[in-house]
């Protein structure tokens, strides 16, 4: 049985699993450049404003969006720092695979000279 998740890792898998939706990344695209409520973010889809409301109650479950009450309105916004935990993993995932790749070439150049040599006996 595998080791149940950290906070963290729990916190990125719900947030992959939510972005996997490509409605879900064009909500939180469009809120990107706004606050929005549902009527509002559905006004783009051929999606009923329930269907739009379960998408909204996946990514606020997972922390990436909040809404709240203003009168009778209740507007989305996106929740920005947490994208910076997707954002931190994903950068940390480049330097892990930059460095190695590095390693790779700097093998390569050291074999190099090894190949050009032998291959003129």
């Amino acid at each position: 049985m595998p080791p149940s998740p950290t906070a963290p890792e729990h916190d990125l898998d719900t947030a992959f699993a939510a972005l996997s939706d490509p409605v879900r990344r064009s909500l939180v695209t469009r809120l990107a450049h706004g606050d929005a409520t549902v009527g509002e973010l559905a006004q783009p889809f051929s999606l009923t404003q329930q269907a739009i409301s379960h998408h909204v109650a996946v990514l606020r479950r997972c922390g990436l969006i909040e809404q709240r009450r203003e009168g009778t309105r209740r507007p989305c916004r996106l929740r920005v720092q947490n994208l910076t935990l997707l954002r931190t993993w994903i950068d940390d995932q480049r330097q892990v695979w930059d460095d190695r790749l590095d390693a790779l070439e700097q093998h390569l150049d050291r074999e190099r000279p090894h190949q050009r040599g032998g291959a003129g006996r």
